[in-house]
């Protein structure tokens, strides 16, 4: 490959676009009117205007991506994360075009793509499932007898989609035709599919996934797992590698179990696959990403791997440069999520001006950022402006950094999730890693962090007054 095409914007379009420069290869950028200036059109050796600001203008014009990747001769197409990269259509046209899709297989994305098409292909596997049914059902009588048979709480789930859309928890028999009507509706509307799917709701669930990476020569490894349990509105917010409550025995039968559902799609190229788990530890298969994950930096640190630059290789049809012995775990990393949202305000999306945007640097410090002073921040896409990574010998010294690092993190004009960041990563449940997937329902509140800020604030106040009443002490000789 002489030339890739990244189908994508903010940090995931920098990440990407630095490894493929690192490997000597041309970077052409797609950007939408509001994305003029940003980082990765600046980065990139060519770039493209393909629309207006909205991404059904822009980002999600894959016509209009391919079209640009032939106008340009490019050789290959990375779609990072989100938008077209789970889109099983935009996948096989550009493999119809003849440009290489640098990710799965089209057929791979459409089976891991729907729940349930997703649970019949790994079932033969003998991979560990949530006791539920697995079928689409709209019957709420069907629905009780499942329920009554794996006992209640139950969860009612999109078959297609996620980020919690489509998702309810039903407590009790009296709530579940409620429970069913949302969820249709809310599945319909945000994935065009309403099919819904019952299982047993799995209390106190961590939620732990697995990076795999698959070659054309039939080579399939996994990367160890990361942990994902802290979340909001169920989607994660902060992510750590390795989980700090895995033996070497828990490590080794789930890393097989997701090399196995690769194999079970014929999977190419970097995925991860989600379980899971319960107080008791045991696993459950719950989905397939066929894509880069937003966490993949804590891997990459953990492993010594460059993960782009690996699906770059397998996309050219090389060989694995490894196999499953030569890889093992050397320290600990944990990632945050910086978004432009406000933790004080339900973690409502917050639009501005980045009057102030400085990053942390430091040993051990990375930031993935799509970001630079004096933008504003589009109301089009995620807010996400970077994602905050520290990497220690051990979990305490990674925690350790990562604090250090937001506390150096400066931006004025938005608000973020670094407040909430510095609450996670200071509290006793996260540090002793005895939490699940309702850390933020069970500990968390607005009133929280701003009883934590008036606390730093008089802590600063206080080294203040001390250093003011020390510099009184000294005696300032006159000079001759």
């Amino acid at each position: 490959m002489k030339k890739i095409l990244i189908a994508n914007r903010g940090e995931i379009a920098v990440r990407v676009m630095k490894t493929v420069k690192k490997m000597g290869i041309q970077t052409v950028a797609v950007f939408s009117e509001a994305d003029r200036n940003a980082p990765h059109v600046l980065l990139a050796d060519k770039a493209v205007c393909i629309g207006e600001a909205p991404s059904n203008k822009s980002y999600l014009r894959g016509d209009k991506i391919i079209e640009v990747a032939k106008e340009l001769q490019v050789d290959g197409i990375h779609p990072g994360y989100g938008f077209l990269s789970e889109n099983a259509e935009f996948a096989e046209a550009v493999e119809n075009s003849g440009i290489t899709f640098i990710g799965p297989k089209s057929k791979s994305i459409k089976i891991m793509g729907s729940k349930l098409a997703a649970k019949e292909t790994v079932k033969e596997y003998d991979i560990p499932m949530v006791p539920g049914i697995d079928e689409a059902i709209t019957d709420v009588d069907k629905a009780k007898g499942i329920a009554s048979e794996v006992g209640y709480p139950i969860l009612i789930k999109a078959s297609a989609g996620g980020g919690g859309k489509g998702m309810r928890i039903v407590e009790k028999e009296e709530d579940l035709e409620s429970g069913m009507k949302r969820a249709i509706s809310e599945a319909t509307s945000a994935f065009g599919d309403g099919s819904v799917f019952v299982e047993k709701y799995v209390k106190s669930p961590r939620h732990i996934e697995v990076q795999v990476m698959a070659d054309t020569h039939g080579n399939v490894l996994h990367f160890f797992e990361r942990e994902c349990s802290i979340q909001r509105r169920h989607q994660k917010v902060v992510e750590e590698a390795p989980s700090s409550i895995l033996t070497q025995e828990l490590r080794k039968q789930m890393g097989e179990a997701a090399c196995k559902v690769a194999k079970s799609c014929d999977y190419v190229g970097a995925g991860t696959v989600e379980f899971l788990m319960d107080a008791d530890h045991n696993f459950y298969f719950l989905e397939m990403n066929t894509r880069l994950q937003v966490e993949h930096p804590v891997t990459e640190l953990i492993t010594g791997v460059d993960l782009v630059e690996l699906q770059i290789k397998v996309a050219r049809g090389e060989e694995l440069p490894m196999k499953q012995e030569d890889l093992s775990i050397h320290g600990h990393a944990v990632e945050l999520r910086v978004y432009a949202e406000d933790p004080l305000n339900d973690f409502l999306p917050s639009v501005g001006n980045l009057e102030t945007y400085r990053l942390p640097i430091g040993k051990g410090v990375r930031v993935d950022n799509g970001f630079r002073e004096g933008m504003d921040i589009p109301i089009y896409y995620d807010p996400m402006l970077s994602k905050l990574i520290t990497y220690g010998q051990t979990r305490e010294e990674a925690i350790e950094l990562m604090l250090d690092a937001i506390q150096n993190y400066k931006v004025k004009g938005v608000q973020t999730t670094l407040p909430f960041g510095s609450f996670v990563f200071a509290h006793e449940a996260f540090r002793s890693g005895n939490f699940d997937t309702h850390f933020v329902k069970t500990y968390y509140s607005p009133e929280k962090i701003k009883e934590q800020t008036a606390a730093e604030a008089e802590v600063v106040a206080m080294i203040a007054l001390y250093q003011y009443l020390e510099d009184k002490k000294i005696v300032r000789l006159p000079s001759n």
